[in-house]
């Protein structure tokens, strides 16, 4: 066995390599997801009418595939129209959603911006002194949930998720890159967390892409089978980049250490 077959290829970007298996996103224990309808496996019935009901099917969402194909435990604290301030401010804590993981996904801000039009904010909303400090933007929200996140789990490793470009409208892509630049220094501001941009290199759901993997206006389960393989193989492309940041993942939450590591 080659074992360079694992290293990252000379300018190989996100997603250029698809591994059924999703590779080493297999080498966690268990993993919270924070997220909205894309991370809860929403579905859109319509009735005779056409009048439209949403229903979140978990296990068809793209946590609970991640889960069947790396053997990873995944805890969905996701639901349709989450944001933010909804899951820092109530929902987390009326579902016990606080809960000490080796590892977050952090999947949210289409309802924040698009929906119920929460000021956008910047990365310097965020203040990692005091959160009860930071603005409330969506970026001060933000803030606040990574930092409780790691109050719960100080070397918890983030994995925080940017905006899927669908090309419906110019000015919503032109936030979703705005974001995705803000999201570039916060992720900085934080220990063990990383950007998986879906911006640039995710699924795009445009029409063309709708008439396979969509149904309305979410994903049909091909389609959540996609994103589930392109988070899964990011997180794989994140940690070949990063291998020593990933050394010590059966120590999270204990006292154990290995001073030899640099």
């Amino acid at each position: 066995m080659n074992i360079e077959m694992f290293e990252i290829k000379e300018n190989e970007k996100p997603l250029d390599i698809i591994k059924e298996n999703c590779g080493f996103a297999g080498i966690f224990k268990d993993i919270g997801v924070i997220g909205d309808s894309l991370s809860s496996g929403e579905f859109e019935s319509t009735d005779s009418e056409g009048n439209i009901k949403y229903h979140d099917m978990y296990e068809y969402s793209w946590p609970a595939i991640l889960e069947t194909i790396t053997g990873t435990k995944y805890y969905n604290y996701s639901r349709g129209g989450m944001s933010f301030k909804e899951f820092y401010e109530s929902w987390a804590k009326e579902n016990n959603f606080w809960q000490k993981r080796q590892c977050y996904i952090v999947n949210l801000g289409n309802n924040d911006l698009f929906v119920y039009g929460q000021d956008v904010g910047s990365a310097k909303d965020i203040n990692l002194v005091d959160p009860s400090k930071n603005k409330n933007t969506y970026f001060g929200y933000m803030g606040k949930v990574l930092s409780k996140l790691k109050s719960l789990e100080k070397n918890a490793r983030i994995f925080l998720v940017s905006l899927q470009i669908d090309h419906t409208f110019k000015e919503k892509d032109d936030m979703a890159y705005y974001v995705l630049e803000e999201m570039k220094k916060v992720v900085k501001m934080y220990s063990y967390t990383y950007l998986i941009d879906m911006t640039n290199y995710g699924p795009v759901y445009d029409e063309k892409a709708r008439e396979k993997f969509a149904m309305g206006f979410h994903p049909n389960a091909m389609g959540y089978y996609v994103y589930a393989l392109a988070i899964g193989n990011y997180i794989d492309y994140i940690i070949r980049k990063n291998y020593k940041d990933f050394f010590e993942i059966p120590f999270i939450g204990t006292n154990l250490k290995n001073h030899f590591i640099k």
